[in-house]
């Protein structure tokens, strides 16, 4: 393959990636969380089985930050579609990373909406904080979420233990390589 060929094909790939985001960008809406959304999602927001881990009434301190709008402050961000909730995730940003903390509405997950979601925040966060590594972590046990991850382009880069939900559990640290992403 010659090399004006290698570079079309780039062209055609990177212009096929922009009309997708451009896709998703037009369904969805993102803006800063307001206390009405707050409250849905730390008070409604009821995951089955073993994702009721990420309730955020599971968690004292995960159901303050939310609910606080001064602890909350311009971290925490909702995700609209069709004029209703569906998702929301929050940053942090230290040195040169973003952390994301994600969550999306209970009724959508487990339905193949994950990579769509999480390739809609990925672009968010590239395109409001530039040259930042976007890191974020997850249970464990979250096999379903650390598959979507990896698709998106997040590779594992180790485990942590954290405490929440009254213990300590092992959380997967990602880290996003764009050029690992298979969306």
């Amino acid at each position: 393959m010659t090399n004006a060929v290698k570079s079309r094909l780039f062209v055609e790939l990177a212009l096929k990636r922009i009309e997708r985001i451009e896709r998703i960008f037009m369904r969805f809406k993102i803006s800063k969380m307001n206390q009405k959304e707050a409250m849905e999602i730390a008070d409604n927001w009821k995951y089955n089985d073993e994702y009721a881990f990420y309730d955020m009434t599971a968690d004292p301190e995960d159901y303050e930050e939310i609910v606080n709008e001064l602890k909350r402050g311009d971290n925490y961000f909702s995700v609209i579609k069709d004029d209703s909730l569906y998702g929301f995730f929050c940053i942090s940003e230290d040195n040169n990373n973003i952390e994301v903390g994600l969550g999306m509405k209970p009724e959508y997950t487990g339905l193949g909406k994950g990579l769509e979601f999480v390739n809609l925040i990925i672009e968010y966060v590239k395109s409001n904080y530039k040259n930042k590594t976007i890191i974020l972590d997850v249970a464990s046990f979250n096999e379903r979420a650390i598959k979507v991850y990896e698709r998106a382009g997040f590779c594992k880069k180790g485990k942590t233990m954290v405490s929440t939900n009254g213990g300590k559990y092992e959380f997967v640290i990602l880290e996003y390589l764009p050029s690992q992403g298979k969306a």
